[in-house]
């Protein structure tokens, strides 16, 4: 035999190993091929193909300073996989526990659950199959990006319904594996570097961003708020989320058995983009003076509701809205059934009869008209008058008048005959043509902050007899508090409608700016001498001579006007429940600041049991003008001379016969 080749033996030995070694091969394949294949795909199953995705940061919500109303934290979920825990880190069971604010045995018993019946598992199924989906856990791990991949609200802390294993099948004894189960949903950034120092396996957490408000319920029925699943429910949160919401990315990888992600699998990532923040017009000193005198007025009064505006003249942007009742932002989850009513925005969605507030319509339409001027005369002291060839009963007085009054006069002593006068003087359509033009019946455009009411306003068709005679003192109509508010501006402003605002700016995460808001400017209502002589007269108001004294400040130029408006109760007008008001603006002749105050139902805590709006509302105007003076340093102006009662005018340029 050649040295070259092998012996007979050697041959045979390595024949017998190669063929050994294909039966081994063969043999494995069919044992996990046939006879293992369920086991096999049990596992197999685990190394798929995954969809994360990875929502954006919601933006900030600003004050008009910059300072954050409304703000996204990054907080974390901590679960743990029981699978995967080892016994050498029991020991440190405690120490999680006490940094995660949990009891060391229900930490403990958590950790020990390691399966659950598989029962449960077709149940879940079953109920999201009927429409009630249940949580699913996302791939968690402790190297996690800033995203949150799954509301985390939907996790309860019982760990049978935090399970991921429906792919994973029941053991002999029927019970599925427990793969996740929830152990907060609220880890700081600091704790969860400490809970990764404890170094234990199946100790799992993912990023998530959760909105707070950093000022509890300043604003809260401006701001408005997300829910847990950071849906946008009112408010500016909800108004302007095209903004405010985050771009969703997403992330395209595969898993291993142990559900970590395989990185080299990464087919791709499409990163997330954060919000733009919004900046309002809100200034938050001038919020917390309105806040402020809120609580003071629900100290004294317990009204049943109350609200403050304040705007600037000039550009229409709302620089404070408060409303009593109000909520914290932050718990408006623990809110009863009973005290929901509280997150309702009064300012926008209740309505009033604003009572002789309205008298401005009256007022400012005759005078625009060129029907009466400021010592046009009338006789208040009629009971009823003659008007379209009918007699009409015209509306009682507070006061008693011995002689005929001005426009001038009717004003400051805010007569309800002067004031029907004035509106037969135009008639019923150009009285009905000026309520509209004041804004009166219609939505106001302010960015929708829950359900806004547009009010009660009827056609002349639809009037009474009476009508004509109620509406002008401000019966017979219905609107919010930021219509009658609104109304005041258009004198403020020198006539012209302006739109009441509250987003100033939209920011992108560097800061810039990417869309600025200006004022939003309508029709003009009346001419701007007008407004200017409505202005002066309405300085009298705020005299001694006036309704309300009360709402003067020594130095300063204060016009404004009184309401007192009686309530609807069992359909008659009540003479013990009403909504007080004083609606008012400075300095008169350049104003800066226009401040509406209304409160309902303080009658039972007043004198007497009645409230005026002299002695409720215009003190309140007064505290919140006095502060705001000095915050927003506003300079006194010299005084103009008062309106001149000039030549007597007639009373109208229609016929108006009084009678006794």
């Amino acid at each position: 035999m050649s040295k070259g080749f092998a012996s007979n033996p050697r041959q045979i030995l390595l024949a017998t190993i190669v063929l050994a070694s294909f039966v081994g091969v063969g043999a494995r394949l069919v044992w996990l091929h046939v006879l293992d294949r369920d086991a096999l795909l049990r596992y197999v199953s685990q190394a798929r193909y995954k969809i994360e995705p990875l929502p954006g940061r919601r933006g900030d919500i600003l004050d008009a300073n910059g300072a954050k109303l409304a703000t996204s934290r990054s907080l974390i979920i901590l679960a743990v996989d029981p699978q995967s825990l080892r016994k050498e880190d029991e020991a440190k069971w405690p120490q999680l526990a006490a940094l995660i604010g949990k009891n060391p045995s229900e930490l403990a018993r958590i950790f020990n659950t390691k399966t659950r019946p598989a029962a449960a598992s077709i149940t879940a199924k079953t109920n999201e199959s009927n429409g009630s989906p249940v949580a699913k856990a996302p791939a968690f791990a402790f190297n996690v990006t800033p995203a949150e991949a799954t509301d985390p609200a939907a996790y309860t802390d019982s760990e049978e319904e935090n399970s991921e294993d429906d792919d994973e099948a029941p053991d002999s004894a029927g019970n599925r594996p427990i793969r996740f189960a929830k152990l907060s949903d609220s880890i700081t950034e600091t704790t969860f570097t400490a809970i990764k120092q404890l170094n234990i396996k199946g100790v799992i957490g993912q990023r998530v961003y959760r909105r707070a408000y950093p000022n509890n319920s300043i604003a809260s029925h401006i701001i408005g708020y997300v829910d847990r699943a950071e849906r946008p429910v009112t408010g500016i949160e909800r108004y302007a989320d095209f903004y405010l919401h985050g771009l969703n990315g997403w992330l395209e990888s595969e898993k291993d058995g142990k559900r970590e992600e395989l990185a080299q699998f990464r087919t791709r990532q499409v990163p997330a983009a954060d919000g733009y923040s919004v900046k309002l017009s809100i200034d938050s000193v001038v919020q917390q003076i309105v806040d402020e005198e809120l609580a003071a007025i629900a100290s004294k009064y317990s009204p049943e509701k109350a609200t403050i505006i304040v705007s600037d003249p000039r550009t229409g942007f709302i620089l404070a809205l408060g409303n009593y009742p109000s909520f914290d932002l932050n718990t408006y989850n623990k809110l009863t059934k009973e005290e929901q009513g509280r997150m309702r925005n009064i300012a926008v969605s209740d309505m009033y009869e604003p009572g002789s507030v309205f008298k401005i319509v009256a007022v400012a339409g005759a005078l625009n008209e060129g029907l009466v001027n400021a010592g046009s005369t009338f006789d208040c002291t009629s009971d009823s008058i003659e008007y379209q060839g009918k007699t009409r009963k015209l509306p009682r007085e507070d006061h008693h008048f011995d002689h005929r009054l001005t426009v001038a006069e009717i004003v400051a002593h805010s007569s309800n005959r002067g004031a029907a006068q004035l509106a037969m003087a135009m008639g019923d359509d150009r009285f009905y043509g000026y309520a509209r033009a004041f804004g009166f019946g219609q939505l106001t455009g302010f960015p929708n902050l829950g359900i806004e009411s547009p009010g009660m306003l009827a056609s002349p068709k639809k009037w009474d007899g009476l009508t004509i005679t109620r509406m002008p003192m401000g019966h017979s109509i219905a609107a919010t508090p930021l219509q009658m508010h609104q109304a005041m501006t258009v004198i403020a402003s020198g006539g012209v409608m302006l739109r009441p605002s509250i987003i100033r700016q939209v920011l992108d995460s560097s800061g810039e700016v990417v869309y600025r808001f200006d004022r939003r400017e309508g029709d003009r209502v009346v001419s701007e001498r007008t407004a200017q002589t409505v202005a002066r007269m309405l300085q009298g108001v705020a005299s001694k001579e006036g309704t309300a004294p009360e709402a003067a400040i020594k130095d300063y130029e204060v016009a404004g006007k009184t309401g007192t408006a009686q309530k609807i109760v069992n359909g008659r007008y009540s003479e013990r429940e009403h909504v007080v008001s004083f609606v008012g603006f400075l300095p008169a002749t350049q104003p800066r600041l226009v401040i509406s105050v209304i409160v309902d139902g303080a009658d039972k805590n007043c004198p007497g049991g009645v409230a005026y709006g002299a002695k409720v509302a215009a003190p309140s105007f007064k505290r919140v003008a006095e502060q705001l003076i000095r915050h927003l340093d506003i300079k006194p102006i010299a005084p103009l001379s008062p309106v001149a009662p000039g030549p007597k005018g007639p009373a109208s340029r229609l016929a108006l016969k009084g009678s006794r």
